[in-house]
């Protein structure tokens, strides 16, 4: 329970600051005369460097360990929250976009690590429930961020929000520190949890003090839960399907929820307050359903449970967004969007990441789930950017004739479209995963279930707190009893009475030289949209940034 409440502590700070902007991009445009680029370039700015840091932070939880990996990212977190509070009291947005660029350094390797982190913990019981908590704690932060900031600025002044989100910051860097201080007496004191590779390099130092052979045993242990970056194009096509799908909800998730105050005050006539209110139960959507999902999932038996979920968050998504594309004349009100839309993003957030143990064995998960982040942080960031600019127009003629409501159509026509393509990606994703389940069930009924165990024991195994229990239970086979066998090749247990994830997962692994060079084509086409993102953030920066005197 300390282990949870410390995981959920830790994004606190981050996922404040991130909502902290959205209801004040009126306000900032009238008070140091942001455009609607620039207020897109400061929100880019913050998800720019998640493009490739989740990556490395599933890398540097693997080789740091999940503890050092923490320190750093909120460290930086705070450090760029600093920078953000001093450019907003000199009104400078370089600075402002600066410190947002700082503070994304540290935001998803933070993610990554607390998902890891809570995996890691409550892999074998209650995984769902637990993930959905930590998430729950990010996502009320969110909430009260995105419903406070306006109010805080409007009673105490525009840094208001800023000196909340820094005090913030600085408080969930104490709880790392604490979690830090307490890790190894938790880790000792779980009795399920797994051992990561840092942990057993640092206890193969320790024990080759006294003993060589053991010291040595557990080196070998360590190199085999170690990750290589190399090992990514072998995860299998399902794995690429599920990565593309992750690019489409970053372009309809969150960019929608940073623009929304904005489009609501504008497109239906109301108040910054009013605006702001509503645009804030986009987000409360996720504190009331995470738990009720992680519950379900936990729970339920059906092996495409969680696509069919998916699929459920996209319709309602997509309803969502077809109400706000209606004309406002005969809508009249942003509500209904607002209820489906919260309701959509309420629980498919969570089911993506407890996707991820079904489709890669333990070792495999926090690079898994950095991936994730990155291309969803790239679709978020490309179109972001992207959205900024439609609303400023490519026309000034047209936009001064047809006044804002032409480009927010537009911008929402484009909404409506992308989460046309996430609906159809999921259907793919779930033809994919039921055609790649008979597979492993014809597979399975062919080859029998020789060498399951061994396999299952040395994947699954798991310490009681002792030391001879570490070693008895981390060591296993030194190597696999079938060198031809694929790296990646698991088998689910005989027991159906367990969750289905990750445990009933289908067996994984690479079945020809044809399926690993499709996945190095999708690792440099996942690349080459990373570096999209880059180019178009830099350039719209180098054209449109302006500098305070210029602005005024």
């Amino acid at each position: 329970m300390l282990a949870l409440l410390c995981a959920c502590s830790l994004s606190v700070g981050s996922h404040y600051a991130s909502y902290t902007l959205g209801p004040l991009k009126s306000r900032l445009a009238r008070e140091i005369n942001t455009s609607n680029t620039e207020f897109s370039l400061l929100i880019s700015a913050f998800s720019l460097n998640s493009t490739w840091t989740p990556l490395v932070g599933g890398l540097m939880a693997s080789k740091l360990g999940t503890t050092l990996t923490s320190i750093i990212a909120t460290g930086v977190i705070f450090f760029g929250q600093v920078l953000l509070l001093v450019g907003d009291i000199k009104g400078d947005v370089r600075l402002m976009v600066f410190g947002l660029f700082v503070f994304g350094f540290g935001v998803s390797p933070l993610a990554v690590v607390q998902e890891s982190i809570i995996v890691r913990f409550f892999k074998s019981h209650g995984l769902g429930v637990s993930m959905a908590l930590g998430l729950v704690a990010g996502k009320l932060a969110s909430f009260i961020s995105a419903r406070t900031s306006l109010p805080l600025a409007e009673r105490f002044g525009r840094h208001a929000p800023f000196y909340a989100s820094t005090f913030l910051a600085a408080l969930s860097l104490f709880i790392n520190l604490v979690y830090m201080a307490s890790s190894k007496w938790l880790i000792r004191g779980s009795g399920t949890v797994l051992l990561e590779a840092s942990e057993i390099r640092s206890e193969a130092r320790r024990r080759s003090l006294y003993d060589l052979s053991e010291a040595q045993a557990l080196e070998k242990v360590a190199k085999k839960r170690h990750i290589r970056f190399k090992d990514i194009p072998k995860l299998g096509d399902i794995f690429w399907a599920y990565i593309g799908l992750n690019v489409l909800c970053g372009t309809i998730w969150a960019p929608f929820t940073h623009l929304a105050a904005n489009i609501f005050e504008k497109r239906y006539g109301l108040t910054e307050n009013a605006a702001s209110t509503q645009a804030s139960y986009l987000l409360i959507g996720s504190i009331l359903l995470y738990p009720v999902t992680g519950f379900m999932v936990d729970r339920m038996k059906h092996p495409q449970a969680v696509l069919r979920m998916f699929m459920l968050s996209s319709v309602l998504t997509l309803l969502g967004y077809a109400w706000l594309v209606l004309p406002p004349a005969w809508t009249g009100t942003p509500s209904p969007a607002v209820a489906a839309f919260a309701t959509g993003i309420g629980f498919s957030p969570l089911l993506l990441v407890v996707l991820v143990p079904q489709l890669v064995p333990f070792k495999f998960v926090s690079t898994t789930l950095g991936v994730h982040k990155s291309m969803e942080q790239t679709g978020a960031t490309i179109f972001q950017t992207i959205a900024g600019l439609v609303l400023d127009g490519a026309s000034p003629h047209r936009r001064a004739q047809k006044g804002s409501q032409y480009t927010t159509q537009k911008l929402l026509n484009v909404f409506f479209g992308f989460n046309v393509l996430q609906l159809l990606g999921i259907i793919i994703l779930s033809y994919l995963d039921h055609r790649r389940r008979q597979a492993a069930e014809t597979l399975g009924n062919a080859v029998g279930d020789e060498g399951g165990a061994e396999r299952e024991s040395e994947e699954e195994s798991t310490f009681t707190g002792g030391e001879g229990d570490i070693l008895a239970s981390e060591i296993g086979p030194l190597s696999s009893p079938d060198p031809r066998k694929p790296l990646l090749d698991r088998r689910p247990r005989a027991d159906s009475r367990a969750s289905y994830f990750p445990s009933s997962c289908p067996s994984q692994g690479v079945r020809g030289h044809s399926e690993i060079r499709r996945g190095r084509v999708f690792v440099c086409l996942c690349a080459i949209l990373v570096g999209s993102a880059w180019v178009l953030f830099l350039s719209t920066a180098w054209l449109r940034l302006r500098s305070r005197q210029q602005r005024d």
